[in-house]
């Protein structure tokens, strides 16, 4: 690690994330003069949307499309920038701000794991882009092998070139369901079906909202994209009922078209997919305060318009903090970090206000349209609260069934079922259940998920060693506490 400076923080900024969001604010902080590092636990820049982006193998530009490779274009300003980078470093834990007793600056600890041993970095300014996840999609059988989420399937395309062999079978809504089939077949590889699951009735719910539609960058891409998948696979509609089959391994999907009859799909491989949601956690061990979202139906940490949340010095931006899209992300990115340089005292608030007005403008652009999006694949209210021998926590291998019982026993939210399921509480802690487990119980209990809650989250965010924790730096005062002679 590089060598504090003669202070009490190692650097200004902290950017914790390296895809579109964090690629771009940590450029824009560092060529204004705040000494940046940008960290991420991934082998190199470029986050989940712009996975292997210098690496993958993939080589024809016509396969994963312009949208991935504008990805590269981030590269060269963060170089250029001065910006310290440290791929490979899992950050497990943020801690609230407090004041250095020698200095009598405010600064922010982050717990961090590099190259095999832990450390603390001390910084003046944290700013989260830890991007999204993909919605749970428990459906009976989801646990087989064979069964994957879409996003996981985009992560082979780009790091390995990898893409199925045998029967395929895509399944869910949203638009990484159809981009991902898009980026199949330009790859080469045959799909069976997509089984579509967006509710009939989204339509006539977006129908007010595609005036705005009509006039953003979504459409023209996504309708070609939709025409070119739809005339080269089976595409099925209206798909109520889902599960998959098989003795050890998948063999087969089953569905319900409608309040048809079920039919059946041989299958080798299930891709499912049902949007994406702010990955929270880290924000949320922070203590940063958050809100339901009815529209994206999901939990977002609660931000103004500059990215600023409630503790201070913690600042998020990108899809972590509401799912806007890469090209919204990298634009509230340079936002957020003209709000970091004002705070920090590098520009003053005029300056702030009048550089942050084309990007601003740009962000306007790229979330024209969203809003049709959200409302049209919202997700199925039974995908999201799945049948009772439904595991929804895999880690725990607990089942709705087991979620609504505690609810009928007294627990009234997430935090409570740890305590009678110990869902939420494996390596993942939530990230594969928080969602669904959330909408089980307020379904359960007939109120808004908004009054039951989320889990609270306390670091270590990421799974640590032993080895790791013993190996931090030993204060003085440490050492005394446990020192008995």
């Amino acid at each position: 690690m590089s060598e504090p400076a003669m202070s009490a923080h190692d650097f200004d900024l902290a950017v914790i994330g390296s895809g579109p969001a964090g690629l771009a604010a940590a450029a824009l902080a560092a060529s204004r003069g705040l000494s940046t590092v940008l960290l991420d636990e991934q082998p190199e820049a470029g986050g989940q949307i712009y996975r292997a982006i210098t690496e993958t193998p993939v080589r024809d530009r016509h396969v994963l499309g312009p949208d991935y490779w504008h990805g590269a274009e981030l590269l060269g300003p963060l170089r250029d920038s001065g910006a310290a980078h440290w791929p490979g470093t899992t950050v497990w834990s943020v801690a609230r701000p407090r004041e250095d007793g020698t200095s009598g600056e405010r600064i922010l600890q982050i717990g961090l794991s590099r190259n095999g041993s832990a450390a603390m970095l001390t910084v003046r300014h944290v700013l989260m882009a830890t991007g999204a996840l993909e919605r749970p999609f428990p459906i009976p059988g989801w646990t087989l092998p064979g069964v994957l989420g879409a996003g996981a399937a985009q992560i082979l395309l780009k790091s390995s070139g990898l893409v199925p062999s045998g029967h395929t079978v895509l399944a869910g809504t949203g638009p990484l369901l159809w981009l991902l089939a898009w980026q199949y077949l330009r790859a080469g590889s045959a799909l069976d079906a997509i089984l579509d699951t967006t509710p009939r009735g989204n339509w006539r719910a977006a129908l007010p909202l595609l005036p705005a539609f009509l006039r953003s960058p979504y459409l023209g891409k996504g309708a070609k994209l939709l025409l070119e998948v739809r005339r080269k696979v089976k595409v099925i509609d209206g798909v109520t009922d889902l599960r998959a089959e098989g003795q050890g391994t998948l063999s087969s999907v089953v569905y319900r078209q409608g309040d048809g009859a079920e039919q059946r799909l041989a299958a080798d491989t299930l891709l499912l997919h049902q949007g994406v949601v702010p990955n929270l956690n880290l924000a949320n061990a922070t203590g940063c305060a958050q809100n339901w979202d009815e529209t994206q139906r999901c939990w977002r940490p609660t931000t103004d318009d500059w990215g600023a949340t409630s503790v201070e010095g913690v600042s998020l931006a990108g899809d972590g903090a509401g799912i806007g899209g890469a090209l919204a992300a990298e634009h509230a990115g340079r936002v957020a970090a003209l709000d970091v340089l004002h705070r920090l005292g590098r520009i003053d608030r005029a300056e702030r206000d009048r550089s942050a007005v084309p990007h601003r403008e740009a962000l306007e652009r790229a979330l024209r349209g969203r809003a049709f999006l959200d409302t049209l694949y919202r997700p199925a209210d039974v995908f999201r609260a799945p049948a009772d021998d439904t595991i929804v926590c895999r880690c725990e291998e607990v089942t709705a069934g087991a979620v609504r019982e505690a609810v009928r026993l007294g627990c009234t939210g997430p935090n409570q079922a740890k305590s009678f399921l110990r869902c939420g509480m494996g390596p993942c802690q939530g990230r594969l259940c928080g969602p669904t487990v959330t909408e089980v119980i307020a379904a359960e209990r007939g109120v808004s998920p908004a009054e039951v809650g989320y889990y609270r989250l306390r670091p270590p965010v990421k799974p640590i060693t032993l080895a790791e924790l013993a190996a931090l730096p030993k204060s003085a005062a440490d050492i005394a506490a446990v020192d008995k002679h």
